[in-house]
C-alpha cells in the first residue's frame, strides 16, 4: 500500500499538469516553428513553467493500493492485484494458467 503522501501527491501533480497544459503547447508550438527571437523567448518562458506541470513526471499507480510499479494500463490496477481478482473470478474472461 501507498503512502497517503505519495497519493496526494500524485493527485496535486495531475492538477498541475492540466493548469498549465494549454500554456505549455502554446509555447512548444511557438518554439518548434516560430521565428528564432520568437522562439527563444518562449523558450524561457517555458522553463519557467513549474517542473511538475511536465506530464512526463506523473506515474500511473493502482487505483486499488497506489502501487506505482507493475501497473496494468488496460485495467488501471497493478499485477498483484489483477493477479488476485482473476483467481476470486472478478475479472470475467480470464482463466488461471500457470502462474
Amino acid at each position: 500500500m501507498a503512502k497517503e503522501s505519495m497519493k496526494a501527491r500524485e493527485v496535486r501533480r495531475a492538477k498541475l499538469i492540466a493548469r498549465y497544459a494549454e500554456k505549455r503547447a502554446a509555447l512548444k508550438e511557438i518554439v518548434r516553428k516560430g521565428e528564432p527571437a520568437e522562439a527563444f523567448e518562449a523558450a524561457q518562458k517555458l522553463q519557467a513553467i513549474p517542473k511538475n506541470a511536465n506530464p512526463i513526471r506523473l506515474h500511473n499507480r493502482c487505483k486499488l493500493t497506489g502501487r506505482p510499479r507493475g501497473y496494468m494500463r488496460q485495467f488501471g490496477i497493478s499485477r498483484i492485484q489483477f493477479r488476485e481478482m482473476a483467481s476470486n473470478g472478478l475479472i470475467p474472461g480470464v482463466k488461471k494458467a500457470s502462474w
